[in-house]
């Protein structure tokens, strides 16, 4: 019993340790994306990687409308649904994806949304601002499914690589395109959009506090049962 005892607390507490530096870990990339987002910069000619995360760009360029990804997977308020991510072509010729939100799912993988009509009239040269972030990733390998690299458009896809969208982008006229490896997320004031509300986790480091709390006090509990059972047990010797 003593040995089973000491084992389970040495669990619980590694437990709670784990889900307390989770939140910690939350806590601090929650404050990296609020202050990220208050100083709007220009991209200009550097790569999205020489620029921190959760960076404010200004960029302007022009749409893809015809090619356009649905990142699958994706829920909001308990509802599955697609994120819509749009290239646009830079100045110079880079590409950069945009998540501009997300869409419900219509019940039917054959009926996908129609992500073309918002930017109906957003026809030449565009200026965009949003927040720099990374492509979302997959608990598990099994979770992900790259892109087609042919057939029709809009793509599904659930967390792509960025080599696999750039490999879904080539094209007979540019089969290597420069495609930026991180996203810009759409502001919300921006009207082609679709449903925002950026944050960095979907669920914040409450839930990650209230983990710790709990694995604690199981390892309380547990010596308050060891301490128990064993002064019943001197009580009746």
């Amino acid at each position: 019993m003593t040995a089973l005892t000491l084992v389970l607390l040495v669990l619980f507490v590694s437990l709670g340790r784990w889900q307390w530096g989770r939140a910690e870990f939350k806590s601090a990339q929650q404050r990296e994306f609020a202050a990220g987002a208050q100083q709007l910069q220009k991209l200009g000619s550097r790569s999205t990687q020489e620029v921190a995360r959760y960076a404010r760009l200004d960029v302007s360029g022009e749409w893809d409308v015809a090619r356009q990804f649905l990142l699958d997977n994706r829920t909001r308020d308990g509802r599955a649904g697609y994120e819509v991510l749009t290239p646009l072509r830079l100045e110079d010729g880079r590409w950069l994806l945009v998540n501009r939100g997300w869409v419900p799912f219509s019940g039917y993988r054959d009926a996908l949304p129609d992500v073309a009509t918002a930017l109906a009239g957003s026809v030449g040269r565009v200026e965009v601002t949003g927040v720099l972030d990374e492509l979302p990733t997959a608990g598990l390998a099994g979770g992900r499914a790259p892109p087609a690299v042919e057939g029709r458009w809009p793509r599904v896809t659930a967390f792509p690589s960025s080599a696999e969208l750039r490999a879904a982008l080539a094209s007979p006229a540019e089969p290597a395109p420069r495609l930026e490896a991180r996203v810009l997320l759409l502001d919300e004031d921006e009207s082609v959009g679709y449903v925002r509300g950026w944050k960095p986790f979907a669920k914040g480091p409450e839930q990650n506090w209230s983990y710790a709390i709990q694995w604690w006090g199981f390892a309380v509990l547990l010596m308050v049962l060891y301490v128990a059972l064993n002064l019943k047990k001197d009580d009746g010797a």
